[in-house]
């Protein structure tokens, strides 16, 4: 992880108004142009400006990305940018992305407003909160050149390495056995990958309350409908560009994107 206690003059409107640039014109940044050592503050700050260039300034955005490798660690949270977001079956052949990461998850979206009163008390009942769920893809990418090999704290403030989100149709939330839930990815023509119970949290709600607790505290009150990823089933796996995607969970369902 980064640095929590480094102090900084660090500006991060500059930074946010970089990666938003690099993001549009589908470039790269070099990391060693750029302060090593950002604090917790710092990469807080570029994801404020982000967001505010998003328009999202009273209350938190409406997609966010969260999780931890597990649940004795640190989590990580980051608001992705609504533009980024499309429903199964996209077609992203035309986006300029440098790096083609695969993530399969399963997002879920909030029922109700949470302000950070509401939010400082959830422990394991914010699963209450959650009103359907979703198969996700998370197409994972970089605006440095150094891709993931930048350091930890401008990967960071990148957005968690963020390129894209495709949403399959929404179900009714109910608890799973997650410990038995099956996922298959198919990239292309490459071996399927297949897992079970395989999310680092054990179940994807654990996040919850700590995520709640962070965008509430820092961006505002999340509204309904606001709509949270929720980590990795499948760790990284890599697809080139023409090849379509497949995520599917039993019992869940599935969402597919042609790159």
């Amino acid at each position: 992880m980064f640095h929590f206690d480094t102090p900084s003059t660090f500006e991060p409107g500059l930074l946010a108004q970089a990666l938003q640039q690099a993001t549009a014109a589908g470039s790269a940044l070099d990391a060693a142009a750029w302060p090593q050592g950002l604090s917790a503050g710092d990469v807080l700050g570029v994801h404020q400006a982000r967001a505010h260039r998003w328009g999202d300034t009273d209350r938190a955005p409406l997609y966010w990305k969260s999780g931890g490798p597990g649940r004795s660690q640190p989590l990580a949270h980051a608001p992705l940018p609504p533009q980024g977001v499309h429903g199964a079956g996209a077609y992203l052949g035309s986006t300029a992305f440098l790096m083609r990461g695969v993530e399969a998850e399963i997002a879920l979206r909030i029922a109700c407003d949470v302000d950070a009163a509401a939010a400082a008390h959830l422990d394991e009942d914010a699963a209450a909160l959650v009103d359907a769920m979703a198969v996700s893809i998370e197409i994972v990418d970089s605006r440095w050149q150094q891709q993931l090999q930048a350091p930890e704290a401008l990967k960071a403030a990148d957005l968690l390495c963020h390129g894209a989100l495709v949403l399959g149709g929404w179900q009714p939330y109910h608890p799973r056995n997650w410990a038995e839930q099956r996922c298959s990815v198919q990239i292309g023509n490459q071996p399927q990958v297949v897992r079970q119970g395989s999310h680092s949290l054990q179940d994807p709600a654990w996040l919850l309350p700590e995520w709640l607790r962070h965008a509430t505290r820092h961006f505002g009150t999340v509204q309904a409908g606001t709509v949270v990823t929720t980590g990795s089933w499948c760790g990284l796996l890599q697809a080139t560009k023409g090849e379509a995607i497949r995520v599917h969970f039993d019992g869940v369902g599935e969402a597919v994107v042609q790159l």
